[in-house]
């Protein structure tokens, strides 16, 4: 097979404010696999778990280049093979997650069925997804809800919160968008920028807000506050920085109600799908995450939305210069298309 990089910047409409910082553009790379006159494409979008934990896009290209010869030696449908040289090499998750979505974008073009078919999955291809609120002032805030409100039909708002000015900020914050959308359910991710006295405080008071769960209030490395907060919490408590793949809910299972699945942490759909399993064997709930994602990997996730519990694909509804298509919005649901594989192609734009 042939493997080859190309860079793309993406800009969100919005920048998105959380705990760790604001972003207003992503460099991805745009991966393809080719063999058999067939393409498969994956995406990789750098991310952080933290703030000293970030990576750039040319230095996941630089890496990746380097394992590309040993790569190309296989077929697509190797997969056992071409897995086994991703994870012996270390490549970062997101460049595993692309290598992996591209050879089942292949597979799907290969035998011609869209990706949701050839697993099985029930012909329901419209899914709800939650939109997100990025940290700010109230005003701002509810300046986002109204621009969400006017651009789709909203069933779930997430509300970023861990303002660095406190909780009282969060407060704030929330109060104002509750005054704005009192008929609305609310998700809250702190995205671990809360202290466990913090957390209880407000997973308190957030109870009181219609809110449907709490997403990772405790920063990472501080998962041993976890049980405290788990016999403490009213609310469900999500994990997202803290749980990349499989091994780590096992673990983390005792004191968690739910789990955020992201692409490019789990490192592709073949893993994405193994922490579904372990997950319901566990009894906790899922979610899909993404970060500055494009169509192309929200719409990979898509393919799997119904083991879901939860959605919050909405990256690439933020962007103003998306270069794919594939799972579009209809009546404020996510719409998978019957399209081979993925279902991607590039815009007519773009």
């Amino acid at each position: 097979m042939r493997l080859t990089i190309q860079p793309f910047t993406v800009h969100k409409r919005f920048p998105l404010t959380i705990s760790r910082g604001t972003t207003a553009k992503n460099t991805n790379l745009w991966i393809k696999i080719e063999a058999e006159e067939i393409e498969g494409w994956g995406e990789a979008s750098p991310f952080s778990v933290t703030k000293k934990s970030s990576i750039n896009s040319e230095k996941l290209k630089q890496e990746l280049i380097k394992i590309i010869p040993n790569l190309e030696k296989y077929h697509p449908l190797q997969r056992q093979e071409i897995e086994s040289i991703l994870l012996e090499s270390k490549l970062n998750s997101s460049l595993r997650a692309a290598i992996d979505t591209a050879l089942y974008d292949w597979l799907g073009k290969k035998v011609n069925l869209p990706l949701w078919k050839l697993w099985g999955l029930k012909d329901d291809r419209c899914f709800s997804t939650s939109v997100t609120i990025g940290i700010s002032s109230p005003e701002k805030a509810v300046e986002r809800v109204r621009n969400w409100l006017n651009f789709m039909d909203v069933k779930l708002l997430k509300i970023k919160l861990g303002s660095p000015e406190g909780i009282e900020a969060d407060k704030a914050m929330i109060l104002a968008i509750r005054e704005a959308t009192p008929h609305l359910p609310l998700t809250v991710d702190a995205n671990g920028g809360w202290t466990l006295k913090e957390a209880i405080v407000m997973s308190d008071w957030l109870a009181k807000q219609n809110v449907k769960y709490l997403e990772q209030p405790l920063k990472v490395g501080d998962e041993g506050n976890l049980p405290q907060l788990y016999q403490r919490s009213p609310l469900p408590i999500f994990v997202d920085e803290s749980c990349f793949q499989s091994e780590d809910i096992i673990k983390l299972s005792p004191y968690i109600h739910g789990i955020n699945i992201k692409l490019m942490k789990a490192g592709g759909l073949s893993e994405v799908m193994r922490m579904i399993a372990v997950a319901k064997t566990c009894k906790l709930q899922v979610m899909y995450g993404c970060y500055s994602d494009s169509s192309l990997a929200n719409t990979a996730m898509t393919h799997l939305a119904a083991y879901a519990d939860y959605l919050d694909l909405d990256s690439h509804l933020n962007l103003i210069d998306d270069p794919f298509q594939g799972v579009s919005l209809k009546e404020g649901k996510l719409s998978l298309n019957n399209l081979a594989g993925l279902g991607i192609e590039m815009r007519q734009e773009a």
